[in-house]
């Protein structure tokens, strides 16, 4: 019984690890070019205006990029997302269904805070895991030379350990404002997503199931990076190349940038986000419902 039981939990935890790296590593594919757009708008400063790479809009931007570094351009700094996309997610929904449990408070079935609270900390344990590879990425995103002179994945990331390590001054750079982030945007999107899908009832046409789960996780995803954009442009700018002004912590930095350039400048590169979110956090939920399906009936059957 036990054996059975023991069997029966590391195929629910293959699965869903499956289904969660399936969904990221599609996700990031399609949607990294918005994901490049949104990082260089929250490292763009006032001070900049002057600056024929000024970016005035996200079609400016796209075009920019394209004429002075190439179309390729568009997948910088792509390489860390790949690598981490896919345990990334597969550790977000897997630690969500754990998390899950341990939220349900003796209620027989989850509720709205249940989801919150698991997608809360979903989001701590994804950022402990991520941050090393947003710190790189951040580094490669913010590069404006051609494409052919950009240094490598592993140049830049060997840079960043000589020179200044592991720690919170290398790698785990803005650690802070990562946790924040991924915490706030989790906890809304797996919690509105999960509340609403179930008053859904159930829709016997297969596309319009499609369409109902695709708009639902649009709405979480679009949502949720407006709730936690404040702590990305704040990550941006820590774990960017530093200029005159030091970043350090999460608040210290978002204050800087509000006392500095409004309150407005805390939602740079808002539009890149949400076009890469709110279709994007789609795409994941998406991708991870049906995957799981698929693989509950070729392995649980």
């Amino acid at each position: 019984m036990t054996h059975h039981t023991t069997d029966s939990v590391l195929k629910d935890a293959v699965i869903q690890i499956g289904s969660g790296g399936s969904a990221g590593f599609i996700e990031v594919c399609i949607m990294h070019p918005m994901d490049i757009v949104k990082t260089r708008f929250q490292l763009q400063v006032k001070s900049t205006k002057s600056d024929p790479l000024y970016y005035t809009g996200v079609r400016d931007c796209m075009t920019k990029i394209y004429k002075t570094e190439g179309l390729p351009a568009y997948w910088k700094g792509i390489l860390p997302p790949i690598i981490v996309e896919t345990p990334k997610r597969a550790v977000k929904f897997f630690t969500f269904e754990q998390y899950k449990q341990f939220f349900l408070f003796g209620a027989s079935a989850p509720t709205a805070l249940t989801f919150s609270c698991a997608g809360f900390f979903a989001g701590v344990t994804e950022a402990l895991l991520v941050n090393p590879f947003e710190v790189v990425k951040i580094t490669l995103q913010s590069n404006r030379k051609h494409i052919r002179e950009t240094p490598s994945t592993y140049t830049v990331t060997r840079e960043i350990i000589s020179k200044y390590g592991f720690g919170p001054s290398g790698l785990y750079r803005g650690l802070t404002a990562t946790i924040m982030r991924n915490a706030v945007f989790n906890s809304f999107y797996f919690g509105f997503y999960h509340s609403v899908k179930g008053y859904i009832p159930p829709e016997q046409d297969p596309w319009l199931e499609f369409l109902y789960k695709f708009a639902i996780g649009f709405v979480s995803g679009t949502v949720g990076s407006c709730l936690n954009i404040p702590f990305d442009v704040a990550k941006s700018r820590i774990q960017g190349p530093q200029g005159n002004v030091q970043y350090k912590g999460a608040l210290q930095t978002m204050h800087m940038i509000y006392s500095k350039e409004g309150f407005r400048a805390l939602y740079k590169g808002l539009v890149p986000k949400v076009l890469r979110l709110g279709p994007g956090g789609a795409i994941m939920l998406v991708v991870y419902d049906y995957m799981h399906a698929f693989l509950m009936t070729k392995f649980k059957a």
